[in-house]
């Protein structure tokens, strides 16, 4: 696996940079560090899915440590489906992913104390190279382009989660950022070259994608269309 996980780079944009506070309910992010790291190891060619369940087609792990972590408990286990995978996996995935990008020195761990004995902790951004090139290239999408795969990954978990405000756009923009977003997510957006994992890899994507979805959804509510202007 090679780049900024795509976990890490869900994470940057879901918490102010400023304030180091999550933009969104913590049940979304959790699913979605869940569905995330899922996508990931699918697009690594480790796990597709066959008869209804996500498996693990190649244990060889990836070379990033929460990804493995995940590899070596899918392949230690009986399969499951994507929602059961979704729902099993999302809980600590947020704290070692944040703890990983302190270690890293992108972002630093600030703890507070409220009512003089409840902690509270922030993620305030240091280092916001990473973050800046994960806006970058989901601008660029925005505006019509095709994306590659990753990207296209990473749009559709932001269209999923309901994040358009992350992207810093209002108005009628954060609309059409809302339209162009549920066009990648539909599976226009799925471009590159044809090899022969995209069958397997690909339907594996979409399940996690639809899992994750009906979890938001259960847990926050169908999304409300915009009103009309």
């Amino acid at each position: 696996m090679t780049g900024v996980p795509l976990a890490e780079e869900l994470l940057l944009l879901a918490y102010d940079d400023e304030t180091g506070k999550a933009t969104l309910p913590r049940i979304s992010l959790d699913l979605g560090m869940a569905a995330a790291v899922l996508i990931e190891l699918a697009l690594a060619g480790r796990i597709a899915y066959t008869d209804g369940a996500l498996t693990a087609v190649d244990p060889t792990p990836t070379g990033e440590p929460v990804t493995d972590a995940v590899l070596a408990k899918i392949v230690a286990d009986t399969p499951h489906s994507p929602s059961s995978w979704v729902q099993r996996l999302r809980h600590g995935l947020r704290d070692r992913i944040l703890g990983d990008l302190c270690e890293q020195g992108v972002v630093r761990d600030v703890d507070e104390t409220e009512l003089g004995f409840i902690h509270v902790h922030r993620y305030p951004v240091v280092d916001p190279s990473v973050e800046e090139e994960t806006r970058q290239r989901l601008a660029v999408v925005l505006t019509g382009a095709a994306p590659d795969e990753r990207t296209a990954a990473l749009a559709t978990l932001v269209a999923v989660l309901r994040m358009e405000s992350a992207l810093g756009v209002t108005g009628e923009d954060a609309d059409a950022a809302r339209r162009r977003l549920e066009e990648i997510a539909s599976g226009v957006g799925f471009s590159g070259e044809v090899n022969l994992e995209d069958s397997v890899i690909r339907p594996s994507v979409a399940l996690v994608v639809a899992a994750l979805g009906r979890a938001v959804e259960h847990a926050l509510g169908p999304r409300r269309p915009p009103e009309s202007r």
